[in-house]
């Protein structure tokens, strides 16, 4: 820096400086003290590394690179594989759930997955059914047995014993009543059968795998059978019995309508 000596009104000089100058500056504070403000920030005098972050890509969970063996005082990592503790002495380990189809968007696994069947309803898998023709027979033979005392009270009553044909007719409305319940409530291999159908061979069995008892076979023969579609369905010309006799010729497991309602099923004996 330069001082240069200038007059001033009252004869004095003072110093002026030149370019840089500072007379404000306090003493003390001049570039290269070591009090001084004006040192310059500390530089790193070379290249250094930034700190390793665990988990960033190229190390691994401890700050090492890969490849790197355990430091002097470090266990070594656990194999692939075993990171799960085995379990306490006595307990299995935990059995595999079932198995679940792969969530949206998830690839499937190997060999596919199937979807589970379900089972088919209304498919019967006892003893093989009845053919409708031996049904009628067995109808037809039954409705013999149970008419055959009527028929000869009526005859009587023709012939002019007026009284006894009148109470034969009246003893066979009563055996014709207790037929189907008498004879279907048999125990052992008659279990379900008329006289009627155990000569064709055939049997009545309940869908729920219990005996045929008196208040089933008087349920199926009489309430329904008889009652429901022979006598009121008389007052429609018969065609609701027709209907019930017909219906076993298209249904896939040879029920009638009287079947349907009790749900029962004729199988061969």
């Amino acid at each position: 820096m330069v001082a240069a000596a200038q007059p001033t009104a009252d004869g004095a000089f003072i110093c002026a400086m030149e370019r840089g100058s500072s007379p404000d500056r306090p003493a003390g504070d001049q570039p290269g003290d070591a009090e001084s403000s004006l040192h310059p920030p500390a530089t790193p005098t070379g290249p250094q590394a930034p700190a390793a972050q665990p988990g960033a890509q190229g190390m691994s969970a401890e700050g090492r690179p890969p490849g790197e063996g355990p430091r002097p005082g470090e266990a070594p990592p656990p194999p692939p594989g075993q990171g799960q503790p085995p379990p306490p002495p006595g307990q299995a380990p935990p059995a595999p759930g079932p198995e679940t189809p792969p969530a949206y968007g998830e690839p499937a696994p190997p060999g596919g997955w199937d979807q589970p069947l379900a089972a088919q309803p209304g498919t019967w898998a006892g003893v093989p059914l009845s053919g409708w023709w031996r049904r009628v027979g067995a109808y037809i033979l039954d409705a013999i047995f149970t008419s055959l005392v009527s028929w000869v009270g009526v005859t009587l009553i023709y012939a002019g014993s007026e009284v006894t044909g009148a109470i034969l007719v009246l003893v066979g409305l009563v055996v014709a009543f207790f037929y189907y319940p008498v004879t279907m409530m048999r125990e052992g291999e008659h279990n379900g059968k008329t006289l009627g159908k155990q000569v064709l061979g055939i049997r009545v069995v309940r869908d729920d795998g219990q005996q045929v008892n008196f208040g089933f076979a008087l349920l199926r023969e009489f309430v329904v059978e008889y009652l429901l579609f022979i006598v009121v369905g008389g007052f429609l010309f018969g065609i609701p019995w027709l209907i019930n006799v017909l219906w076993p010729l298209w249904d896939r497991e040879n029920r009638a309508l009287h079947d349907m309602i009790v749900k029962s099923h004729v199988v061969e004996a």
